[in-house]
Formats: structure tokens, C-alpha cells, sequence
């Protein structure tokens, strides 16, 4: 085992079946670093958090008065983490693999890379298509009305599928439900932009690293995302969504 710290931070709101879920696993198959795990609650109404400290002493619950969103939720642990390594983590996320432990074996022979996203696939196997270039209007336009497993022209050149999965490549966008940051790079771009509730706050950020540092794709490690694509179903999350599509926008400028 490495004798460096890997931190992790869950942020979860009303989510306490699912959480444990993903807790578990992440206690299970994290056996080659030093891991530290911490969960923020968002002020959960369902007994989330009290759950956790009962189940699981050695995870470190931050508790917040109110749901200020993903990225201010992760945000929370900037004070606290002293790690080499620190990754974000989806409340819906399984390792079947010590993926962590991979990715920091990676990152440690490869310092000049500052964000690292590994395979995202369903619970089934599929890979999940994920954009892997900068937003723009006709890539989440593709994205979004996207159906089928066979992706379009435009989405292959979106999650940038034609660069293969047998090797590390360049990216400028990541998905945040699992993302691998080295914890100075997290630090010193302070974290998520707080602007973004939800959404897009993850392509921002990973955006920013790449602006310095190198954000690199590695589909040789993987993680299981339960992914339900709730925005499409719930108004008030759709809404949040376009309003971080306007300000993801604005801050970066209108690129079709």
C-alpha cells in the first residue's frame, strides 16, 4: 500500500439507500492507498446522515443547514483534506475494481496531469457515452436528444469514441460523478464554481484544469454509474439545468 493519503467526498441529499450502497463498495475494493472518505449531507430530511456515522464510524460526515448544490457541497471538504489524491464521487457510483488505486498509480507517473476520468458504464457493462470535449450548443443538443445505444456522428465526435479505449488521451471535459483530481490542482483552483448548482459545474471545472495542467481520459480502470438521467424527467431539475447551460455560456462564451 502506498504511504500517501487518497481522499474521497461523496455529496448526497435524500439518498440514503443509495449512498450505502456506494459507500460499501468504495470501503470494499479501495485496498491499495490510504483512503480517507468523507460524505457532506446537504441537509437531507430522510436521516441520511445519522445513517452513515451508525454504519460507518470510520467515514467522516460533514453536515450542511442548507442544499447549496454539488459543487458547493464538495467544496466543504477544502479546509479538511491533506491528501496527494482527492476524488469526487456520484452517491450513485460502484467500484467492481480498486479503481482508485489505479488511477493514483497512474498520476503518480504522470505529474503533469492534474484530472483523471476514468470508463463510466452502466450496471450492465454498456459504456456510458459522455461528452469529452467542451460543451457546445450542438454537442448537448446531440447529447441531450440523444436515444440508442448507436451514437450519431456528432455525439462520436462529443464523447470523442473515435479516439478509442485502449489508451490515456487528452480531454477538456469530465463527468462529475467520478472525478480524480490531484488535490493541489483541486485546491488552487478552488474547487467547483459555486455559480452552478448543478450541472455543467463539472465540465467548468474540468475545463479549467485543462487550461494548465492535463485532463486525461483512462478507460483501462472503470466505475459503475447508475445513471438515471433525472433531468429529463423532473421540471425542476430540467430547469436547473438549462439555467447552468445559460451560465456555463455566459462564463465561457456561445460556442455552436
Amino acid at each position: 500500500m502506498n504511504d500517501y493519503k487518497v481522499s474521497g467526498c461523496i455529496v448526497t441529499y435524500n439518498n440514503k439507500d443509495k449512498v450505502c450502497r456506494t459507500i460499501e463498495s468504495l470501503l470494499e475494493k479501495t485496498k491499495g492507498v490510504n483512503f480517507e472518505l468523507f460524505v457532506v449531507d446537504n441537509n437531507s430530511s430522510d436521516g441520511t446522515a445519522k445513517l452513515i456515522k451508525e454504519k460507518y464510524p470510520e467515514v467522516t460526515v460533514i453536515e450542511s443547514d442548507e442544499n447549496k448544490g454539488f459543487g458547493a457541497g464538495h467544496n466543504k471538504v477544502l479546509a479538511f483534506i491533506d491528501s496527494k489524491y482527492h476524488v469526487v464521487i456520484n452517491p450513485d457510483i460502484i467500484l467492481k475494481d480498486d479503481t482508485i488505486s489505479v488511477l493514483a498509480s497512474y498520476a503518480d507517473k504522470n505529474e503533469e496531469v492534474g484530472l483523471i476520468s476514468p470508463q463510466i458504464k452502466y450496471e450492465d457493462g454498456r459504456i456510458q457515452q459522455l461528452g469529452k470535449r467542451s460543451p457546445t450548443i450542438r454537442y448537448l443538443g446531440t447529447h441531450w436528444f440523444h436515444k440508442g445505444d448507436e451514437p450519431s456522428k456528432l455525439m462520436r465526435e462529443y464523447c470523442m469514441l473515435d479516439e478509442g479505449d485502449d489508451k490515456p488521451f487528452e480531454i477538456t471535459n469530465a463527468t462529475g460523478c467520478f472525478m480524480f483530481f490531484r488535490t493541489s490542482v483541486f485546491k488552487e483552483l478552488g474547487g467547483f464554481d459555486e455559480r452552478f448548482f448543478m450541472y455543467l459545474e463539472d465540465c467548468d471545472i474540468a475545463r479549467r484544469v485543462s487550461q494548465k495542467y492535463k485532463a486525461v481520459f483512462y478507460p483501462m480502470a472503470s466505475v459503475v454509474h447508475l445513471w438515471e438521467r433525472e433531468s429529463k424527467r423532473n421540471k425542476k431539475l430540467l430547469l436547473i439545468h438549462i439555467e447552468s447551460i445559460i451560465k456555463y455560456f455566459l462564463k465561457w462564451g456561445i460556442k455552436f
